[in-house]
């Protein structure tokens, strides 16, 4: 075993002759312990609400989606070759657009998104409903899915007898003020469903029609805004996308659902990683206690150092040994917080310790956590690292002074 490896390990666990020093210690080893214990617990639980919201969007979004480059819609004609790929199980066609609805004394902006037929085919959307049933095509009258913030915003519900209006600006029609509404297209439809994915992004603006009630709306006889994709089973996604990509074309732009939502995902890194550094810098000050705990340490064992000296051992062997001492309080401190913070993030998620508290309107009851092996290490790391530069001050000044 290396030498100063041993006495460093000597002297971290053998009992000092000053109580104090044992104290200080050990405060230590708990300090850097409670702040790696926190940054892995916090760092589950980022992980878990993003599994979350993940599981909600894959519920909705479809796995790829066609787009075009160059402009508003296109004719599915334009990707044939895509849509009757091998690796393509099922599409639908899409219109999405910006339209006015009114009901009673309420009027808000929306998008209407007019989905076709087979729509649940490529997502799984009769999870997220809330109420009612994901149904737009009776042939007797129009009827909506909605996201529940829109439907509390018009205080409307599935139950409601009373319709809600749709208005869309004609394309070619010129407005007359003495009959303004000759300009729109007017059509009424009923809410059969509503549900729930995420607020900003969907639930306070979208609902979903008919896609035959959106070609009459927005006058696409045949074109759409965008094409969704499911892929067969055991395809590979990277390969897929690279070989339909190469398919569609400079004009077309495919996206995975991660790129569907590209600027959500990247605020909850940002996030994460915000934290992160927030908690590092709390958990810097616990590591600072590693200067005090050295300075003793060096004080108390000024007589084994002359003895260390005389018997041949250097002064950098000297100093090793107490880098190595304000090393090994970090790692310590590292591998027991490490082990309390999994075994607090096993007891989440198996038993539910915290709960949420918001009732049963929400779509988890208790915080999620996910633990992943990368924000492990990291902090492990991160910790070892601050242990090892809060080491060498006291070291140097101890060097200096022999």
């Amino acid at each position: 075993m290396n030498f100063s490896f041993y006495i460093a390990k000597r002297y971290l666990f053998s009992k000092k002759r000053q109580n104090v020093i044992n104290l200080v210690s050990f405060i230590s080893v708990c300090g850097v312990a409670v702040g790696t214990m926190a940054l892995v617990c916090v760092l589950s639980v980022f992980n878990g609400f993003q599994g979350v919201i993940e599981g909600l969007f894959s519920n909705f979004d479809p796995p790829m989606q066609i787009i075009s480059s160059k402009g508003k819609c296109f004719e599915p004609d334009s990707v044939k070759q895509v849509l009757e790929h091998e690796y393509v199980d099922t599409y639908c066609a899409v219109i999405e657009d910006n339209a006015l609805i009114q009901y009673a004394d309420k009027q808000l902006p929306i998008k209407i998104k007019g989905v076709p037929n087979n729509y649940t085919s490529i997502n799984n959307i009769d999870s997220i409903l809330i109420d009612g049933s994901f149904y737009l095509n009776d042939p007797n009258v129009n009827t909506a899915v909605a996201g529940i913030g829109l439907v509390r915003a018009l205080g409307a519900s599935v139950h409601f007898v009373e319709p809600l209006w749709l208005y869309v600006p004609k394309r070619s029609a010129k407005v007359n003020l003495m009959k303004p509404d000759k300009a729109f297209h007017r059509e009424f439809l009923y809410l059969s469903g509503v549900f729930m994915v995420q607020q900003e992004k969907y639930d306070n603006n979208l609902m979903l029609v008919s896609l035959a009630l959106a070609r009459k709306l927005f006058e696409y006889p045949t074109q759409v805004t965008s094409i969704e994709l499911k892929l067969k089973d055991g395809i590979d996604y990277l390969e897929a996308k690279h070989v339909l990509n190469k398919l569609a074309g400079d004009d077309f732009i495919l996206k995975d659902r991660y790129e569907q939502q590209a600027e959500f995902y990247s605020m909850l890194q940002i996030e994460k990683w915000v934290t992160y550094l927030i908690l590092s810098f709390i958990l810097l000050i616990a590591v600072f206690n590693i200067i005090g705990s050295l300075s003793m340490l060096i004080i108390d064992k000024k007589q084994d150092v002359l003895i260390l000296q005389h018997l041949g051992a250097s002064k950098a062997t000297i100093k090793r040994i107490f880098l190595l001492e304000g090393w090994m309080i970090s790692v310590v401190g590292a591998i027991i917080g490490v082990i309390l913070g999994l075994l607090l993030c096993w007891l989440q998620y198996q038993f539910g310790l915290i709960s949420l508290g918001g009732g049963e309107g929400f779509v988890i009851q208790d915080y999620p956590v996910s633990v992943q092996f990368l924000d492990v290490v990291v902090i492990f790391l991160t910790v070892v690292v601050m242990g090892l530069l809060a080491a060498i001050y006291p070291t140097n000044y101890f060097y200096k002074k022999q």
